[in-house]
């Protein structure tokens, strides 16, 4: 059953007070969280270190400028939205505004925002959460953003351990401005143009910059959608490079020309893993191009482009790809290296079978022989059939 996300009004009581314990579920009653503080399993970080990326801003200093943050962290393969969105509106903490399709058929809804019923604050708490395991969070303070990972974890399917989920996210500032101070080029103008521009929102040196209307959704949207790729993008990478350190024994034994320490079956779940991981990058991701959904909304797309060049996704990708491919070489060598040896077994096996089954006609043919001379020793002057 589901748990209960705290209100973020209730803060003290979440980090002073004991927390209080009820039926908790959807048709039952709630239980209040206390606030996670969950500490990372350092057994299971990567030992791989990759390279870094471009450096995050001073998010703290920025705050003090008027910036706000936004949290993405990608914690599973996959959420059950639906199931999440009756416990969203079972709690009444949060507003649905949009339960949509980002496809052309419309066929599933992927994507479910919300905004937070009670304020804190001048300005709203929004959450986006995506089908495929990533969530993001706008203006939402550390208390409420664990709690609702914490409330996620029942929605998840096959969930990502907190070292992984944590090490990989991203925090990124951003403010609300003037419609009247975007020009159609995306630069900041001053307050008192005479430009009559429709409400905008742009990226620049890594910050985000949305007009504060009732519109201003689909542009949020954008932003997190390309935030939540580079978390799942970077997650994969962290799953690789484990891979690669699991197969780094292997290419020692083949150097120093030992005995190969896997199984054929051990190998075999190697390589599947690796075309699994394949497959999510290429073909179920929207990693090697822009998703339909941007096909007609240009400005969205240049919007999403930009957010993913700064991020590198596309580069990282292809960083990836190429990964991959040497660990497919080298899948395919071990594999073939295993089924020689199996195939060399399958043959002296044969050999000694038959081996034996030549050392058995030799005893049969030696016994008959033994036989027929003591026929003769006994019986030396047989009578034939036609003596009588």
């Amino acid at each position: 059953m589901a748990s209960s996300i705290t209100a973020p009004g209730d803060a003290a009581d979440v980090a002073g007070a004991p927390a209080k314990t009820a039926r908790s579920g959807i048709a039952g009653g709630v239980k209040t969280l206390p606030q996670v503080d969950e500490p990372l399993e350092t057994g299971l970080s990567p030992s791989r270190s990759r390279a870094l990326r471009k450096k995050r801003l001073a998010i703290d200093e920025l705050s003090a400028l008027g910036f706000l943050k936004t949290r993405g962290y990608t914690t599973a393969d996959e959420y059950n939205l639906e199931e999440l969105h009756e416990a969203l509106k079972q709690q009444n903490l949060y507003e649905t505004k949009r339960f949509f399709s980002t496809d052309n058929l419309g066929v599933e809804q992927n994507v479910l925002y919300v905004t937070a019923k009670y304020q804190t604050g001048s300005r709203p708490r929004e959450i986006f959460f995506f089908r495929e395991g990533s969530v993001v969070f706008w203006n939402c303070n550390d208390i409420e953003t664990n709690n609702v990972l914490s409330f996620l974890r029942n929605f998840e399917r096959e969930s990502y351990v907190s070292t992984l989920v944590h090490g990989e996210s991203e925090v990124m500032p951003y403010t609300y401005i003037a419609s009247t101070a975007v020009d159609v080029e995306g630069d900041l103008v001053a307050e008192c143009s005479d430009m009559n521009v429709a409400s905008r929102a742009f990226f620049q040196n890594g910050k985000f910059y949305v007009t504060q209307d009732s519109d201003n959704f689909l542009y949020k949207y954008t932003f997190s959608n390309a935030i939540a790729q580079s978390i799942k993008l970077g997650i994969w990478e962290a799953t690789l490079d484990r891979y690669i350190d699991s197969m780094e024994y292997l290419t020692e034994d083949l150097k120093r020309g030992r005995r190969l320490r896997i199984s054929r079956a051990s190998m075999l779940r190697k390589t599947g893993e690796l075309f699994a991981l394949r497959h999510s990058i290429n073909l179920s991701s929207d990693l090697l191009d822009a998703p339909d959904f941007y096909w007609d909304r240009e400005e969205l797309e240049v919007l999403y482009l930009q957010v993913c060049s700064y991020f590198s996704i596309t580069r990282r990708t292809k960083v990836m790809n190429e990964k991959i491919n040497h660990c497919v070489e080298l899948a395919e060598l071990v594999s073939h290296n295993l089924n020689d040896a199996h195939h060399i077994r399958l043959e002296w096996m044969i050999i000694i079978l038959i081996m034996v089954e030549v050392g058995f006609e030799i005893l049969h043919f030696v016994e008959g022989a033994l036989h027929q001379d003591k026929t003769m020793h006994a019986s030396p002057y047989p009578i034939s059939e036609h003596s009588a």
